[in-house]
C-alpha cells in the first residue's frame, strides 16, 4: 500500500497574459464598436434633438452665449474621443466637453413592466462664432 506517488507530474507552462492595448474597451458591450477611440465616427451615435437642446444650441435664453449641441455617445467614449470625433466629422473644435451618464429607467406600458435603456451623453461647447447643422 503506496501513501505516495512514485512519479512526479509534470506541470505545463503557464500561459503568458497579454496586456490590453484599450483601457477604453473595460466597459463596452458586445453590440458597440471594437474601438471607439480609434474611430472616430462609432463614438457620437446621434445628435440629441430636444427643447433644452436646442436652446441650448442657439446660445442660451439669451443667444449671446456660446452655442452647446447634445450628442448620444457610446458608453464607453471618453471627453477626448467625443471631442476629435466632433472635430472629424464636423469640422469644428469644441472649446469643452462635459459628459453625463443618462441612467436606466423602470417604465411600464400597456400592462407590462420593462426597462428603458440607460447610456451616455454629451454636452459640446463651442467658440460664439462656431456653428454645427445638424439635420
Amino acid at each position: 500500500m503506496a501513501l505516495f506517488k512514485s512519479k512526479k507530474e509534470t506541470k505545463a507552462p503557464k500561459e503568458k497574459k497579454v496586456p490590453v492595448e484599450n483601457a477604453v474597451l473595460k466597459n463596452s458591450d458586445s453590440t458597440g464598436p471594437k474601438n471607439p477611440a480609434g474611430d472616430f465616427t462609432l463614438v457620437l451615435l446621434n445628435p440629441r434633438i430636444t427643447e433644452k437642446a436646442t436652446m441650448l444650441a442657439q446660445g442660451g435664453e439669451d443667444g449671446k452665449a456660446a452655442p452647446v449641441y447634445t450628442f448620444d455617445v457610446h458608453s464607453s467614449a471618453t471627453k477626448i474621443s467625443i471631442a476629435k470625433a466632433v472635430q472629424d466629422v464636423y469640422n469644428v473644435k469644441p472649446s469643452k466637453v462635459r459628459v453625463v451618464q443618462v441612467p436606466a429607467k423602470k417604465v411600464f406600458s400597456r400592462g407590462k413592466a420593462g426597462v428603458k435603456k440607460g447610456g451616455k451623453k454629451a454636452y459640446v461647447y463651442l467658440k460664439a462664432g462656431e456653428k454645427i447643422e445638424i439635420v
